[in-house]
């Protein structure tokens, strides 16, 4: 990627993590991902206290990446326990805590348990 591509891809990043912070999403986690596959270069995982709250959240990154100027490609799941929304190099993930903490991808993606992003209060689990 060359800088500008860079640049583009922080500010994708940091409007999906602004849209979630809205809705108050927990358990933010970033992940680099483009040593790992060509199909996307960030992953963001974050949690939602309900399948309406989870719905909420992958709604609100969608718009908001949109009107930034950014393409959704497309927008998977609408149970509510798990919803992916895809903008090319940026893939967010939203998920209640049970089904996160049983897919665990957070741990698929990057490797060891992740850090999570700043205001995180603590590692989440489906006991909680």
């Amino acid at each position: 990627m060359n800088e500008q591509e860079l640049l583009d891809l922080q500010k994708m990043v940091d409007v999906a993590i602004n849209a979630l912070e809205d809705i108050k999403a927990k358990d933010i986690s970033v992940l680099e991902t483009q040593e790992k596959t060509s199909l996307f270069a960030r992953m963001i995982i974050a949690s939602g206290d309900s399948t309406r709250q989870v719905k909420a959240l992958a709604n609100n990154v969608a718009v908001d990446l949109k009107e930034a100027g950014f393409e959704i490609l497309s927008t998977e799941g609408d149970t509510g326990e798990w919803t992916l929304v895809d903008a090319g190099d940026l893939v967010v993930h939203v998920m209640l805590p049970a089904v996160r903490d049983f897919y665990d991808i957070d741990t698929l993606w990057g490797g060891e348990k992740p850090s999570f992003h700043a205001g995180a209060q603590k590692p989440w689990h489906a006991a909680d």
